[in-house]
C-alpha cells in the first residue's frame, strides 16, 4: 500500500530512500504474535541494508523468535520483569539505555509505539527515528518520521510494512521465517520420544491465550482432542506458564493427552510444532507461530478481528460466529454485556468440521496410526 506525500515531506522521505544506514535498531518488545509480525520488517531491512548492523530490542521471553535469525546482528534484552522490582532490575534497565546510547544508531525503527519504547528512541540520539503516526502514550512525539496509518483495518504485518514507503524496501512477499538452533531441534525430538510421538503423527493444541475473552471453552478443546484421537492422532497440549490451569483442565477431561505446558523453551516448542500434523488454537501467539512454520491450523476467534490480527494469509483457518458485536476488543468477561456469545456460540461441531477441511486440504485426511480410524 502506498500513500501520497506532498511538499517538503516528500523530499524528506525521498532522502531516506536514498540513504545507506549503517547502524540500525529495531524495536518490538513483545508479544509472540507481534514479534512474528515484525519479522518481515527485519528481513526487508537486511535486504535493503545488507552491510548494516541491525540490532533488535526485545523482551527475553520472546527473544527465541529472533535470536538465531541471520538478519539480526545483536539482541538487546529489555528487562521488563526485573525493572522496578529491585535495585538490580532498575540498574539493568539503565544499563540497556546506556548501551543504546553508546551504539550510536543512525536509524531507529519503533514498531511497538508505547512510552516505554519512546524512552529508548529518545535515548538513542539517532538522527532518524521512525514510528507510526498513531501510537499510544505519546510515543509518536519521539519520532522524526511517521508512518501514516489511514486505517487500522489491515493486517498488523502489512501495517508494519508500510515502512516500505519511507525506506524503499523491495516488494517481495513478507518473510515470516523463524530460525531455531540445532539444540532446539534435538530437544524437541527428545520430548516427542518421551511422549511416545517420535514415530506417531500427533496434533498440538494450545488451549490458553492472554485475554479472558479470547478463550474458547475447555469442553470444546476436549471434544476436538477426542475427535483427533479417534482418527489415530496423538494429542499434545502446550502453552506458557499462564496457560497451566486451562491445559490441566483439558488433560483431566482427556487423560490420553500429553501436557507439556511450560516445560519447554519457546524455540523448543516451535521445533515441536514443526513436526505436528495440525495445530488448534485460540487467537494467540502459537497461532502466528503455526503460520510461520507452515503448519495446518484451525483457530477459534471471538472478540478480535481476523482481518487485523488473524493468521496471515490463512483465512480458512479461522472459525468464528457472526455476531454483530464482534470484534469488540473487550479483554475481560465482566465487561462483556452479551454473555461472551462470540465464543459460547462457537460449537465443537464447527471447529471439528473445519479441522476435517484443513486436514483434507493439507493432504492429511487419511492420517491415522494402526490403532485409530480415519474419517
Amino acid at each position: 500500500m502506498t500513500f501520497k506525500v506532498a511538499g517538503s515531506r516528500r523530499a524528506r522521505e525521498d532522502d531516506l530512500r536514498a540513504r545507506n544506514f549503517k547502524r540500525i535498531l529495531l524495536i518490538k518488545l513483545s508479544a509472540v504474535g507481534d514479534v512474528i509480525h515484525t519479522l518481515p520488517v527485519l528481513a526487508k531491512l537486511r535486504a535493503r541494508f545488507p552491510s548494516a548492523r541491525i540490532d533488535w530490542l526485545i523482551t527475553p521471553a520472546c527473544a527465541d523468535l529472533v535470536h538465531w535469525h541471520p538478519a539480526v546482528s545483536n539482541i538487546l534484552y529489555y528487562p521488563r520483569r526485573e525493572f522496578g522490582r529491585s535495585w538490580a532490575g532498575t540498574f539493568k534497565m539503565a544499563e540497556v539505555l546506556r548501551q543504546v546510547r553508546r551504539n550510536h544508531y543512525d536509524l531507529v525503527v519503533d514498531v511497538h509505539g508505547q512510552f516505554r519504547t519512546a524512552v529508548f528512541v529518545w535515548a538513542s540520539g539517532a538522527p532518524v527515528r521512525i514510528g507510526f503516526a498513531r501510537t499510544r502514550e505519546g510515543a509518536r512525539l519521539s519520532y522524526t518520521h511517521h508512518i501514516p496509518v489511514p486505517s487500522m483495518d489491515f493486517h498488523a504485518a502489512d501495517r508494519n510494512l508500510w515502512l516500505s514507503n519511507l525506506l524503499g524496501f523491495n516488494r517481495d512477499r513478507p518473510d515470516f521465517t523463524i530460525h531455531f538452533p540445532p539444540q532446539a531441534e534435538a530437544e524437541a525430538a527428545a520430548v516427542l520420544l518421551r511422549s511416545g510421538f517420535a514415530e506417531r503423527p500427533f496434533a498440538i493444541l494450545f488451549p490458553g491465550t492472554q485475554w479472558e475473552t479470547k478463550h474458547w471453552s475447555t469442553q470444546g478443546f476436549v471434544d476436538v482432542c477426542r475427535h483427533l484421537a479417534a482418527r489415530g492422532l496423538g494429542i499434545l497440549l502446550a502453552g506458557a506458564g499462564r496457560d497451566r490451569p486451562r491445559n490441566a483442565a483439558v488433560a483431566a477431561a482427556f487423560p490420553a493427552a500429553i501436557d507439556i505446558c511450560d516445560k519447554t523453551a519457546l524455540a523448543v516448542t516451535g521445533a515441536i510444532m514443526r513436526r505436528a500434523a495440525i495445530c488448534i488454537t485460540n487467537d494467540s501467539g502459537p497461532m502466528h507461530m503455526a503460520v510461520s512454520l507452515g503448519l495446518p491450523l484451525v483457530s477459534a476467534f471471538g472478540p478480535t478481528s481476523p482481518v487485523r490480527t488473524g493468521p496471515y494469509g490463512r483465512p480458512g483457518a479461522v472459525v468464528r460466529v457472526g455476531v454483530p458485536c464482534s470484534p469488540c476488543y473487550i479483554r475481560t468477561l465482566r465487561r462483556c454485556p452479551y454473555g461472551h456469545r462470540c465464543m459460547t456460540q462457537l460449537s465443537s461441531a464447527m471447529m471439528i468440521e473445519r479441522v476435517e477441511k484443513v486436514l483434507a486440504e493439507s493432504g492429511l485426511s487419511e492420517v491415522a496410526d494402526s490403532t485409530g480410524s480415519s474419517s
